[in-house]
């Protein structure tokens, strides 16, 4: 395997470093990767707390997770995929508490030229939106996950999750008209 330099790991060896219960490996895993995990786990949550918790759930117990991981695909859309599992497990024990699903609103990431106050209208819009409709339209529009993939996280079909994408941007549409 070619690697650019001696001070940086490929991550097939810090996954395989972690297996063997390296925390040095652990640590550089967790510098590359931990702002991805974060983020995802925050456009659920909606909360930098619980996104920290799950970012934290994630890599404490990725020694252990690494078992099942198989190395196809990249490990930082594999991680990812633990961290929308995660916060989804968070979100289902918050709503069972009866706690309110956002706290403060969520960071979008913007696109070019947007401004501060559109990029702000946007966030309010979101957090208004009904939980089912606002995770679906996350993971499809901004984790990038297949109808398929949403409706084996959510347990739901994935013609569910294209029918609660389209009320979420109808949604979405009515109020900016408004």
């Amino acid at each position: 395997m070619l690697r650019l330099s001696p001070s940086v790991p490929a991550e097939d060896e810090l996954v395989r470093d972690v297996r063997g219960g390296s925390l040095n490996a652990l640590g550089t895993l967790y510098q590359r990767h931990s702002p991805a995990v974060f983020g995802a786990a925050y456009r659920i949550l909606g909360t930098r707390p619980d996104a920290e918790d799950v970012v934290q759930d994630v890599f404490v117990g990725l020694p252990r997770a690494l078992a099942g991981y198989q190395e196809r695909g990249r490990l930082e859309a594999w991680l990812r995929r633990v961290a929308v599992r995660t916060a989804l497990m968070r979100l289902r024990g918050r709503a069972r508490r009866r706690e309110d699903a956002f706290d403060d609103l969520p960071e979008l990431a913007s696109p070019d030229g947007e401004s501060a106050l559109d990029r702000l209208a946007l966030q309010r819009r979101l957090r208004l939106l009904p939980e089912k409709l606002r995770i679906v339209l996350v993971l499809k529009e901004i984790e990038g996950y297949s109808h398929d993939e949403i409706g084996a996280l959510l347990g739901v079909s994935a013609g569910t999750s294209a029918v609660r994408l389209f009320r979420a941007w109808k949604h979405l549409r009515s109020g900016a008209a408004s």
